[in-house]
Order: structure tokens, then C-alpha cells, then sequence
């Protein structure tokens, strides 16, 4: 199932990441798969970015996104951010994210993964077709 999940994301590769603002109220804004390692789904921002203070606030999220048919995927768990340097370096030399933070040691990129992840593969009308705890 993690196969599928990370399928979908790389097919998909617009996500949507929602948090709780740092005012209480619900936000959304789109975001980006990085790379599953060892059951991990990790991600990237900017420690410069509201996003980052949210998450530090209140680390739980959700991702979602859709295909062309509709399908979708939700997948809600606890952002967990490392300085594991190793996992930074594979991050950072994705192409997208190396034109941005150009190396592991820029002091604003931050990596994180998502704890205690719950996903969820749904069909047009919402009905779960698999799900899988990580």
C-alpha cells in the first residue's frame, strides 16, 4: 500500500498540506513530495514561512489530492522535522528543491516527515478503497 500512496503522489505532485493557523482557523496551500524513506513520507519548507510556524505550533496535518478521475488521497499524522543530515542531503538534491535552497546547510530549509501516518486511498464518491497506518 505505501507503493500506491507514493505512486499516487508522484503522479499527483500537487498536494494540498492544511494546518491549523497560528489564529486558530484552518489553512491550506499547496506543497510538495519529496521522497518516502522506511515507511516516512517527507517533505520540505521554509523556517521563514508561516506553514513552518504553524507546524511548530500545532505539528498535526493532512494532505490530500486528487487524479484526473477523481480518486484521492488523504493522509493525516504528525509533522515531525529533522536535522538528520543524511535525509536533508537526499532532500535537497531533488532538483526543484536544490534550485531553491542550493544546499543542506542553507539555515531556512527544513525537512520534515509525517509521524503516526494514517492514508487513505478513496474513490470519486469518498468510499475508502484501502487504508494503511505507518
Amino acid at each position: 500500500m505505501i507503493e500506491k500512496a507514493v505512486k499516487f503522489l508522484r503522479e499527483n505532485p500537487v498536494q494540498y498540506l492544511a494546518t491549523v493557523g497560528t489564529e486558530g482557523k484552518a489553512k491550506c496551500r499547496p506543497f510538495m513530495f519529496l521522497l518516502e524513506k522506511e515507511g516516512k513520507l517527507f517533505f520540505c519548507t521554509n523556517n521563514k514561512k508561516e506553514v513552518y510556524k504553524e507546524m511548530k505550533k500545532n505539528p498535526y496535518i493532512e494532505i490530500s489530492t486528487s487524479a484526473k478521475d477523481f480518486t484521492w488521497i488523504r493522509i493525516s499524522g504528525k509533522a515531525v522535522f529533522t536535522q538528520d543530515r543524511k535525509m536533508r542531503e537526499e532532500c535537497v538534491n531533488i532538483p526543484m528543491i536544490k534550485n531553491i535552497y542550493h544546499s543542506a546547510d542553507n539555515p531556512i530549509f527544513e525537512v520534515f516527515y509525517i509521524d503516526d501516518a494514517k492514508i487513505k486511498l478513496l474513490d470519486v464518491t469518498g468510499t475508502v478503497k484501502e487504508e494503511l497506518s505507518l
